[in-house]
């Protein structure tokens, strides 16, 4: 059961990898809602909320993508290792 759930978990990271692309990243624009943003990249990988300002990151350190949502609009955004 051990080696399922580690299995389920490494295919899930490899999914989201797959999005993580120039191409998906271009089609980010400020304004865009969360729901908009994971359309495009898939779930977050990691976010942290504080007064109404949400940062979420998708990916690794070696490759993601950082957006941060202030009221649920996409208003920072940044990306490191994506090609």
């Amino acid at each position: 059961m051990k080696k399922i759930v580690i299995l389920l978990a490494a295919l899930s990271l490899l999914g989201a990898c797959s999005k993580l692309t120039q191409d998906n990243y271009n089609q980010v624009k400020a304004g865009m809602t969360y729901d908009e943003v994971t359309s495009i990249l898939g779930t977050a990988t990691h976010c942290d909320e504080a007064v109404g300002t949400k940062s979420c990151r998708w990916g690794d350190d070696a490759k993601n993508i950082k957006i941060t949502f202030l009221a649920d609009r996409a208003t920072v955004f940044s990306n490191h290792g994506i090609q």
